[in-house]
């Protein structure tokens, strides 16, 4: 299981997405910020923090989660390391129902991963 490939970890860990109609799309850094900022992002096994500086740090199945974000044309693009692995570089549309995140890779047309705001 990786980081969103998952941003996440980031997108990709393969739990079923809820309805659609429930999430709305974040599409500016300032939104995302607001929603995320000084919250964990939280789902089973993983723990991540995203920070204003731009950088990721937390834990995926209790190994280190470490990597860098940045906001470009609506999309939260991370680059990611995953216990040691290189998960590489993604740009991942990012929703929210106001208590959870979807994030999904490759610009919204990948894999989804949802997050609870804690």
């Amino acid at each position: 299981m990786k980081f969103l490939a998952p941003v996440v970890c980031a997108a990709t860990l393969g739990m079923a997405a809820p309805a659609l109609a429930d999430f709305q799309q974040v599409t500016s850094r300032s939104d995302f910020m607001a929603l995320v900022g000084g919250k964990t992002l939280t789902r089973p096994l993983v723990k991540l923090e995203v920070k204003p500086n731009g950088q990721i740090s937390g834990t995926g199945a209790s190994w280190p989660v470490s990597g860098k974000w940045s906001w470009e044309d609506g999309y939260l693009c991370r680059s990611l390391e995953w216990g040691g692995d290189d998960l590489g570089y993604n740009c991942q549309e990012v929703k929210t129902d106001g208590n959870r995140v979807r994030i999904t890779s490759d610009r919204g047309s990948g894999e989804s991963a949802v997050f609870r705001l804690r």
